[in-house]
């Protein structure tokens, strides 16, 4: 089985029916809230924010969105996050993921540390049994299996996609393009594709990376300009305002609304199938992320939504599902 963290040839490129047009797909990180300053611990987490998923939920059924939650060990074992979102999942108004946070998700066999918080670094078993123990307590808590996947801190590694193979995960999401993650212990992400490709074709596995787009007159230049300026923030800071090069996820947390409607018309103008949207649950709740940390942010965090909804429509972007996704894949 081939690394997700292997570049793929162009001919593993996923083809999807024409009639399906572009799409969008949010996805929503869902997870417990700690303390984002301090490292990395097993213990004082708090899942306070999972009672503000009703909300979100009933917005995005408002927008005729179906959003998809990606729930790690946290959510999947809180009672009250089946009662927010059972009714929706079971109705095809919402979907699960699957998210692993090794830190937090059993069995406890390896030291908490900042290597080990990548989920492909820990050996190939623990790995494989931490990923079961997840995805068997999300069955019991939403009586749905789960098709998508996406690892915390986007840590996938060398044995991820044996492991999704193995228990039936159609999708991937874990790639973030145009980012590395190899300071730290992760994946280096930089140059991989935008568009959806197959990990395994014989195993129907496919990557579906996270949207992020280079904008400015120099942006055909970004995969190998921007990365060259880490040592010189500044100078990033200079070239996005200057409209020469700017990095742009498709995300509210820390990207205006004027930054991901640029963002959006570039991967409309690249003729991205599907352009993939995230942002992490405890944002619904001010206080828990640096994105939103009163009452009026998360009402800003909201009008970022409708005003991206609002656009993706004038633009003839439609949402999508997993399974609309799964369905539409051409095999041939």
């Amino acid at each position: 089985m081939p690394s997700i963290t292997d570049l793929p040839a162009a001919e593993r490129e996923v083809r999807f029916a024409p009639a399906a047009g572009q799409r969008y797909l949010v996805t929503v990180d869902t997870e417990e809230e700690f303390d984002w300053n301090r490292p990395i611990q097993r213990e004082g987490f708090t899942v306070h924010s999972v009672a503000r998923l009703a909300k979100f939920q009933q917005f995005c059924e408002g927008q005729g969105v179906c959003p998809v939650y990606l729930v790690d060990y946290p959510i999947a074992t809180c009672p009250a996050a089946g009662e927010v979102l059972g009714e929706a999942v079971a109705a095809g108004r919402a979907e699960i993921g699957v998210q692993l946070h090794p830190w937090v998700s059993p069995p406890f066999d390896e030291q908490v540390s900042q290597f080990n918080s990548f989920a492909g670094n820990l050996p190939a078993e623990l790995e494989r049994e931490k990923f079961r123990q997840l995805r068997d307590a999300i069955v019991r808590t939403f009586g749905t299996n789960p098709l998508i996947y996406r690892a915390g801190r986007y840590g996938v590694g060398p044995n991820t996609a044996g492991i999704l193979a193995e228990h039936g995960i159609a999708i991937d999401t874990s790639v973030r393009s145009a980012f590395d993650y190899s300071a730290g212990g992760g994946p280096n992400f930089r140059d991989h594709p935008l568009r959806p490709y197959w990990i395994d074709r014989n195993q129907r596995l496919m990557e579906l990376p996270l949207t992020t787009v280079y904008w400015g007159m120099l942006r055909q230049l970004g995969p190998w300009l921007y990365p060259k300026m880490w040592r010189v923030p500044r100078l990033r800071g200079a070239l996005s305002r200057v409209a020469m090069l700017e990095r742009i996820p498709l995300t509210p947390e820390g990207v205006t609304i004027e930054e991901a409607i640029r963002g959006i018309d570039i991967a409309i103008d690249q003729q991205l199938p599907v352009l993939v949207f995230s942002f992490h649950s405890p944002s619904l709740a001010p206080g828990f992320t640096p994105y939103v940390r009163s009452e009026d942010e998360l009402d800003s965090l909201y009008d970022w939504w409708r005003q991206a909804f609002a656009y993706l429509a004038r633009r003839g972007v439609a949402p999508t599902t997993v399974r609309d996704l799964i369905a539409s894949v051409e095999l041939a």
